[in-house]
Parts: C-alpha cells; sequence; structure tokens
C-alpha cells in the first residue's frame, strides 16, 4: 500500500470511526460524544503540543540554546497549519498534481526532491510548482515500502539521481526533508565512498538537509517501524552508516535545522560536523518545508 493511500484511509477513515463512536455515545454519555465528535479537529494540535512539550524538556540537556516557551507556541501553531494542509490535503489527494520536469530548459544542475518518513512527493508541491516555473530539471521521489530500512530506498535515489544528470549532463543537488537527508548519505554512502570534496561533487553538487535527524531523534526510541528504530539515537545503523562514510563527504551538505523542530530533536542531532549547519528559530518540523526564508536560502543553493 502506498503511503498516499495510507494517509487517505486514515484521513477519511478516522474522522467517521469516531462519529460513529459518538452516535453510539451519545445517549448515555454525551460529554463523550462530543468529544469523540469533535476530536478530528483537535487531535492533531494536541499529539504535536505533545511533542513540543517533550522537545522542551528533552533540550534541557543539549549543546544547542533552548528556544524560549513563547518561541514553542509560535512553532506549534504554525506546525499545526503545516501538518493540516500536507497531510490532510497534498499527501493523500495531490501527489501527481506537480509532474517531474525531466526536459532541459537551463545550464543549472537537475534537483532531486526527497522526502520523509511516512510522507510522499507532495510534501514539495510548493516547491515543485517553484521548479516548473522556472523550467528547472527535477524529480521529487516516492520512498516505499513506507515502513522499511532506509536502505530500500537507495536504488530510488539512484534511478532519480540518473535521470535528472543524464538531461543536465551535470551532478544533481540533492534536498532531504527529515529522513530523506539520512537516505541521501546512505546512498551516497554506497554509491561512491569520499575521501574530498572533489570527489562528493561527483555524484552531488550539493546536498541540503532540513530538519534530518543525522545523529538520530529522541522519538526513535518510540518507533516500532524498521526505519523509525534506524533513526534512534545514535543507532547502530546510524553508526554503521559513519563507519562508511569519510568526514570529507560534508563539506558540501548544508543542513537546516530548527531550535522548535517537535520531530527531531535534541537540537544538535540535525547538525553536521564539517557541514554548513543554519539555525532556523522558532519553526516546526514539517512547516520547514513550507517557511519563506529556508525556501529563498535553499533557491539561493541551488544556483
Amino acid at each position: 500500500m502506498t503511503n498516499a493511500w495510507i494517509q487517505r484511509l486514515l484521513v477519511l477513515g478516522l474522522p467517521v470511526g469516531l462519529w460513529v463512536l459518538a452516535y453510539k455515545l451519545w445517549p448515555g454519555y454525551p460529554i463523550g460524544a462530543l468529544i469523540s465528535a469533535i476530536a478530528p479537529l483537535w487531535i492533531v494540535p494536541a499529539l504535536e503540543a505533545l511533542q513540543f512539550a517533550l522537545l522542551w524538556r528533552v533540550n534541557r540537556v543539549d549543546a544547542s540554546r533552548r528556544a524560549s516557551l513563547v518561541q514553542h507556541v509560535q512553532a506549534w501553531l504554525g506546525e499545526v497549519s503545516a501538518t493540516f494542509k500536507v497531510f490532510m490535503w497534498w499527501q493523500p489527494f495531490r501527489r501527481m498534481a506537480v509532474d517531474d520536469n525531466l526536459t532541459s530548459m537551463s545550464q543549472q544542475p537537475g534537483v532531486v526532491l526527497v522526502h520523509g518518513f511516512a510522507c510522499n512527493r507532495a510534501l514539495w508541491t510548493r516547491w515543485m510548482r517553484r521548479l516548473r516555473n522556472e523550467k528547472r530539471v527535477f524529480i521529487a521521489v516516492d520512498l516505499e515500502p513506507a515502513f522499511g530500512s532506509v536502505d530500500a530506498y537507495i536504488e530510488i535515489i539512484a534511478q532519480a539521481v540518473q535521470q535528472v544528470s543524464s538531461v543536465t549532463g551535470l551532478p544533481p543537488i540533492l534536498v532531504g526533508h527529515s529522513m530523506g537527508g539520512l537516505a541521501i548519505r546512505a546512498w551516497l554512502a554506497q554509491t561512491a565512498p569520499m575521501n574530498s570534496a572533489s570527489d562528493a561533487q561527483k555524484s552531488a553538487y550539493r546536498v541540503i538537509t532540513l530538519g534530518t535527524p543525522h545523529h538520530g531523534t529522541w522519538l526513535g526510541k518510540l518507533s516500532i517501524t524498521t526505519n523509525g528504530t534506524q533513526m534512534q539515537l545514535n543507532s547502530e545503523w546510524l553508526k554503521d552508516l559513519e563507519r562508511r562514510e569519510a568526514a570529507q563527504t560534508f563539506s558540501n551538505f548544508v543542513c537546516f535545522y530548527s531550535n522548535c523542530d517537535n520531530i527531531v530533536f535534541p537540537v544538535s542531532t540535525a547538525k553536521l560536523e564539517a557541514a554548513d549547519n543554519r539555525l532556523v528559530p522558532s519553526v516546526g518540523h514539517v512547516a520547514l518545508i513550507d517557511h519563506s526564508d529556508v525556501i529563498e536560502a535553499c533557491w539561493h543553493l541551488m544556483q
């Protein structure tokens, strides 16, 4: 089952189930029925409020400076809005609303967009629209199966890179959100172990990561999926990946991270040694993708 179908079932099936429950509860438990009936509206904000509470607590021991309570509230509001748009409209129902572009119209490197855990290519809707308007060569991949090993996505990325490079004649720029950044690193480690920045650029002109758990995330300990457990803090999979990499690989990496990332925390886990690490304050995990300052900075890097 594709990521899009999983999200369609959740978006359409969960409210129906909750409304049926409300109907059953109404005669004897009217308050419970009311809570169940409006659950589709409050369950996402409540779950994300819990994530931000965990973020606040865990970041107390991180080397990075902790965001203020006001910043956390601002990020929570933005994240709720981004989640409703991405997970309840774009990804379930608009996966192919914007096609890839494999027609060369410029001398610029092409772009490969790699989404994160439990997402699909529609995550990049705003980016894809702009790339098409600029007639830029790009592919936005789907990483499936949804809950398999990160290593299972290497071939998907390799095929996209080959397609884009064959059109432009240039190494592409790869942009990864969340787990997508780890998948890109796994692909690079397998494609050609790097020993210098020039070697790295033979495969990828530049790598940009947004909210990627480069050293894992505290939330990984709550996961039961293969890729989720691979993203646990300092997991064996991450250690093995690091053994297959050279530190110089990251000299062509730019890592955007937030002090209010409700999925990837502690904060410093989204940074890489020797990379260009850029803090984006007061922005949640999914909202990073749609943040205007982040997009403009990425466009500058893709020129």
